[in-house]
């Protein structure tokens, strides 16, 4: 869809819901009742197992299935998820990375199949790894080769499916990381400039015609509600994209340069308290991205007010529509010209922010760029850092959210009322069908013609040749996701991004009294207990990748005094209880964000105690609903912390509660004495 012009109130940017769950047919059916309602546009969620390159049936995807998104494990899948709806007509963003590729082959195949032409295809595959490694964890294979399957998409692409924006690259999520904004502009663009230049260098694309695939590359972004600097971020955006075209690139003409970008409003933000605060949030996160004319967005896509309570209902996901459709055509938004435009308050935030990160790309392009800036561990530790001193500034009341650390008196909420469901529960027979549904689509198959297109990716991936045929070929002989993945790991190998929390700095300094009280308790528990430290494994089981708060929760610890010990995500049950063996620790902290802590937190608990360590306290935090919290406490979970818990130095006091309590010791131990 093109950008909003002088008749925009007709045709405003692509209003899309973010959506996908359970099964295919289920949300093809969620689909279809959006577009009903006056959606342009989809915007396919997909589970974990689906992003990061699992079948239902693994090991890791216990738990996983259908939970945050649609699983989509080969061609019938994605059939299903499209069944009744035009692809030619449709626009079609697709929220994956490390199977993008996957994922569009499938989608193509698919549109072949209806008879659909490929040069009408619209859509998005998000497919920006980098940020992967950084902030959301749902990558599958090492930076270099996955740097690679990005330039054959994008290659591709531009020959066979001219209006596919073949990668989306997002400062979305490193916002939620933490980032700046100097910091979102700048490691974004860093990541554009590693994607472009891969492009130009692989020699896929005559030099003549790399304007073209400067031009379909597009950005996805995070609206904050800081709502004057949102918007001068988004003019710093598109001045720096423009200049960066013009000058390593070479584009001359203007409409390839433009800063073309989507947005879902800052879903992290959202509030577990007073959880109806979040509906003027999100109204006026959406004001930031559409507002200012010459840096509006191209396509909007809004979280519902109960997302972090859990899954949204369709009713909720209408709402969050609503809102688009009100601002676009009820209001006078559309009708005028730039109303920033002159503003000496607007430039000067977007001249420093320019300046700043023109400052932060020079660093990382001294370090070779964003991919050894990756492996090196320094802008995730940059992020890391950045979050920790956004959370202190949060504990502290420098930094006000309302309902959260102000304004906390309520009366109860009609939303939530007593005995109504405020958010959509996924059933437990989705996983299980799931899992048996695939092991019935490989024993129905072709099985020599899907081993056939499998060796053909196998070889394909240790040449130079492009890899988006030979997928292809395996999406129409029913391949699998895991297997295309699995094929790849034979390649490239896997890999475990860098935590950052090492080389993290904090702002826990900004509150001396409070921290020093409990690193004081930390210090005097391990004499007790005849330690030389207290040791804390902080643990990331399944397939989750939201590791923000385990690791604000490890460097917390380590600032109050605790061993941490933090491997990263991605870890099965198993590899959990082994490092807390091994290590010796006196606590188990988990992460789960996903939904699946009824499954993954139990499975902990049994394998601690085949151990024998089942003296080991285990603490779980997420976006825990009361009765799950209640059922996890019955069997054995000491302390339970969701996003209500907003002081990090507190949760730790409660951690050496639960290690003198588990070690038969007073609980709380007594507070230092001043002065002594």
């Amino acid at each position: 869809m093109p950008y909003p012009s002088d008749d925009a109130r007709d045709r405003p940017w692509v209003m899309r819901t973010y959506a996908g769950h359970s099964s295919a047919r289920a949300s093809n059916e969620l689909y279809r009742r959006n577009l009903e309602k006056g959606q342009t546009g989809l915007s396919v969620a997909f589970d974990l197992p689906t992003q990061t390159g699992y079948d239902p049936d693994h090991e890791l995807a216990k738990g996983e299935v259908g939970k945050v998104g649609v699983p989509v494990s080969h061609i019938g899948d994605m059939r299903a998820l499209f069944d009744g709806i035009p692809l030619n007509d449709a626009n079609t963003s697709m929220t994956i990375n490390a199977t993008a590729m996957y994922m569009l082959a499938l989608y193509v195949t698919v549109a072949d199949e209806h008879g659909a032409d490929r040069e009408k295809l619209a859509g998005t595959t998000q497919n920006d790894i980098v940020k992967e490694y950084l902030s959301r964890g749902t990558y599958a294979f090492p930076p270099a080769p996955s740097v690679r399957l990005i330039t054959d998409m994008i290659a591709w692409t531009y020959l066979n499916v001219p209006k596919w924006n073949p990668i989306n690259i997002c400062s979305y999520h490193l916002q939620e990381a933490g980032a700046t904004p100097t910091q979102e502009v700048a490691y974004t663009l860093s990541t554009a400039i590693a994607v472009l230049d891969a492009v130009r260098d692989s020699g896929q694309v005559p030099p003549e015609k790399f304007g073209q695939v400067v031009g379909r590359i597009s950005f996805f972004v995070n609206a904050g509600l800081h709502f004057i600097e949102e918007i001068a971020k988004l003019r710093a955006f598109s001045q720096l994209w423009d200049e960066l075209c013009r000058e390593r690139y070479g584009v001359t003409d203007e409409k390839m340069r433009r800063f073309r970008y989507g947005v879902q409003v800052n879903s992290l933000g959202l509030t577990e308290a007073q959880p109806e605060n979040n509906v003027q949030r999100i109204v006026l996160e959406m004001l930031a991205v559409t507002l200012s004319r010459d840096a509006r967005a191209r396509a909007v896509q809004l979280p519902a007010w109960n997302e972090a309570l859990g899954l949204p209902r369709p009713w909720d996901q209408q709402w969050a529509l609503r809102m688009q459709q009100v601002l676009a055509y009820e209001t006078d938004l559309l009708d005028h010209d730039d109303v920033f435009a002159g503003s000496h308050v607007m430039e000067a935030k977007t001249a420093a922010i320019v300046e700043g990160a023109r400052a932060e790309m020079a660093k990382v392009a001294d370090m070779g760029g964003a991919v050894p800036a990756v492996d090196s561990g320094y802008m995730k530790s940059q992020l890391v850092s950045s979050l920790a001193a956004r959370r202190q500034r949060m504990e502290s009341g420098e930094d006000v959210v309302v309902g959260v650390n102000r304004f906390t008196s309520t009366e109860p909420s009609p939303l939530q009322a007593e005995g109504a469901e405020a958010i959509f529960t996924v059933e437990k027979s989705v996983e299980q069908e799931a899992a048996r549904a695939v092991q019935e689509w490989r024993s129905s198959r072709d099985q020599e013609a899907a081993d056939a297109a499998l060796d053909h990716l196998r070889t394909a991936a240790g040449t130079d040749e492009n890899l988006m045929e030979a997928t292809l070929e395996c999406a129409r002989a029913g391949v699998t996701t895991g297997e295309w993945a699995g094929a790849l790991r034979d390649v490239f190998g896997s890999y475990r991004a860098p935590t950052g929390v090492s080389a993290a700095t904090s702002g826990a300094g900004e509150a001396p009294e409070e921290l020093a009280a409990v690193r004081d308790r930390v210090r005097r528990t391990a004499e007790e207990m005849g330690t030389a430290s207290l040791r804390m494994l902080v643990g990331k089981p399944g397939l989750d990748g939201h590791s923000n708060g385990a690791e604000q929760i490890a460097v917390r610890a380590r600032d109050a005094g605790f061993e941490v010990i933090y491997q990263g995500i991605r870890l099965t049950p198993a590899e959990i209880v082994a490092a807390a063996v091994q290590e010796g620790v006196h606590v188990v902290g988990l992460s789960v964000l996903s939904g699946s802590h009824l499954e993954v937190v139990p499975a902990v608990l049994d394998g601690l105690a085949r151990a024998g360590a089942d003296d080991i306290p285990v603490v779980v935090g997420g976006i825990i609903p009361p009765a799950d919290a209640e059922q996890l406490q019955r069997l054995g979970v000491q302390r339970i912390v969701t996003p209500k818990t907003y002081s990090l130095t507190g949760i730790m006091g409660e951690f050496v509660d639960v290690v003198r309590e588990a070690n038969g010791l007073d609980s709380p131990a007594p507070a230092p004495v001043a002065g002594a």
